[in-house]
């Protein structure tokens, strides 16, 4: 049976593998949200607090079977670039914007649903969605070098870090070096011998050993409160709520981009449908627990859900039984987490910043698509120089310039029928006809501002020649026709008129004829396809 968002099920056949995917969610899951939390500039525990509350109340609401929902480093880096101006990391006051933010990020959330705006996913392309999460992984990556070589580096910027630190590389401490070193090769080593060992958390817990055992001179993460968080209110003054605001929109568009193409590509690939709407009330109602019990925003992840798919779960039941395990930890363990040293919790962080990098992805764009590689880049070297929080509106901004980009100059095309019947497409050419008398014109695209006059230009380029006696626009790719659009159309209508050309359509959907109704164009004549206008004009002689 399934409960509430239908993402919980419990089968017997299911329990054991759903159990076990759980275990080992929690053994690699608690490392990284120690790492996560760093990002973020919160206390340690407050990451192991995200795979409590919200990753529950994501499992009772979502659609996902798959989608695990906890902390994220994209968002982990937004928030702490968020906040950066607003309170010292780590404070009580930092902790309490943390929770408002994520309060609004709910609001916004729930707002989306309600709205149906699920379609701001669609904002970030996949290709700009690579070079975005790639600059913050170097972000991520290049803000741990400080502690692994022991630096207290001052400055704020990616840039910046990189130069304080070359500048005072006579300063490193061998110990941080060795220790950060240590941890990376444990990692690396033991996810070369099989990707399901807890590397990091075997890194871990050998560092905290030999840190008790040695007593390592370097500085160690310190005192972490044991125990269930306790119900926090967040900050909620005006101000706060417009301070965080800018922030939030940043996380929603990520969190509604990311969470659904997770959800999605698990889906398809277990043959389920996906539920985007259902799965945006589950992160709400997540992100509302992190508000009220003193964590910060929470996303769909990515590793998370791989971890528990490679592991062979299959339901909501994996995450459980993770926060079940994380219960023990934060109640049980929390005082071993004291003796960490702060280069090996770094060195977890930079290993995550890392594997952020999607260098296959950029290899891949760069062999099939080259101007989306530059997307990519651009997106990238955005997030690094500029921010997280600007570098999300650079890549936003991308998406939407690289989609202008194409329906801008559409692919146009002259249809004719092959000797085989078959109809063919031929690029725009002058004096290319259908048959002699007519030319029957397929634009490639929505019509709008932009590329009316596409439009305009390819019918005088045809209609040089040759008398054309029948102009046929095939409209199958027009799903839009803007009021500019429309009166490009009415012209050209005129100026074929003039010349003794019949202008008529074919595959108008409703909705488009409905707007040339509007537009006062609802005089021309439209046929059910590019076919039926051939044999009416061959009809007609």
């Amino acid at each position: 049976m399934r409960w509430f968002g239908q993402g919980l099920e419990f089968r017997r056949d299911r329990l054991l593998p759903d159990v076990l995917a759980g275990a080992t969610l929690a053994a690699l899951a608690v490392p990284e949200v120690l790492g996560y939390a760093r990002i973020a500039g919160m206390p340690v525990e407050t990451g192991l607090y995200t795979l409590l509350a919200p990753a529950v109340v994501f499992a009772v609401l979502g659609a996902s079977r798959h989608l695990v929902v906890g902390a994220d480093s994209a968002t982990a880096a937004m928030l702490a670039a968020g906040l950066a101006g607003l309170a010292a990391t780590g404070t009580d006051r930092y902790v309490a914007l943390a929770g408002t933010t994520a309060l609004v990020v709910a609001l916004l959330l729930i707002g989306a649903r309600l709205l149906r705006l699920g379609a701001l996913a669609n904002f970030l392309s996949r290709t700009v969605l690579v070079g975005f999460l790639t600059g913050v992984g170097l972000e991520v990556a290049v803000g741990q070098l400080g502690e692994m070589l022991g630096l207290s580096v001052a400055a704020g910027d990616t840039p910046g870090r990189l130069v304080e630190i070359a500048s005072r590389l006579g300063e490193v401490d061998p110990v941080a070096i060795g220790v950060a070193g240590s941890v990376v090769v444990v990692i690396l080593v033991l996810h070369r011998i099989t990707p399901r060992l807890p590397g990091a958390l075997l890194a871990l817990v050998a560092a905290i050993v030999v840190s008790a055992v040695v007593g390592l001179d370097t500085p160690q993460v310190g005192p972490v409160p044991s125990g269930l968080p306790v119900p926090t209110l967040p900050a909620l003054g005006p101000g706060d709520l417009r301070a965080v605001l800018p922030t939030a929109l940043s996380m929603l568009v990520v969190i509604l981009a990311q969470s659904a193409a997770t959800a999605r590509s698990y889906a398809a690939r277990h043959d389920e449908d996906a539920d985007t709407d259902t799965d945006v009330v589950g992160l709400a109602g997540a992100n509302l627990a992190s508000a009220f019990t003193g964590t910060f925003v929470v996303n769909g992840s990515p590793t998370k859900t791989q971890m528990v798919d490679s592991a062979g779960g299959r339901s909501q039941l994996a995450p459980l039984v993770a926060a079940t395990l994380a219960v023990v930890v934060v109640v049980l363990l929390t005082s071993p987490l004291e003796l960490l040293p702060l280069a090996a919790l770094a060195a977890v962080v930079f290993v995550i910043g890392v594997e952020l990098v999607d260098l296959v992805g950029l290899r891949r764009l760069w062999r099939v698509r080259r101007w989306e590689w530059a997307l990519a880049v651009a997106a990238a070297v955005a997030v690094v120089l500029l921010g997280v929080g600007p570098g999300i509106v650079v890549a936003i901004a991308l998406s939407i310039a690289d989609h202008l980009r194409h329906s801008y100059t559409p692919h146009s095309s002259v249809l004719r029928k092959g000797a085989d019947g078959h109809w063919r497409s031929e690029p725009v050419a002058p004096g290319l006809r259908t048959v002699d008398g007519l030319v029957t014109y397929r634009f490639g695209s929505g019509l709008y501002f932009a590329n009316a006059s596409h439009l305009a230009a390819d019918v005088a380029t045809l209609t040089a020649g040759p008398r054309v006696r029948w102009f046929c626009l095939d409209a199958a790719a027009i799903g839009d026709v803007d009021y500019t659009a429309g009166t490009v159309l009415a012209r050209v209508r005129e100026q074929l008129e003039a010349h003794g050309t019949r202008l008529v359509l074919s595959n108008v959907i409703p909705p488009v004829r409905n707007q040339l109704q509007r537009y006062g164009l609802g005089s021309i004549p439209c046929y059910a396809t590019s076919g039926e206008v051939l044999d009416r004009f061959t009809a007609e002689g």
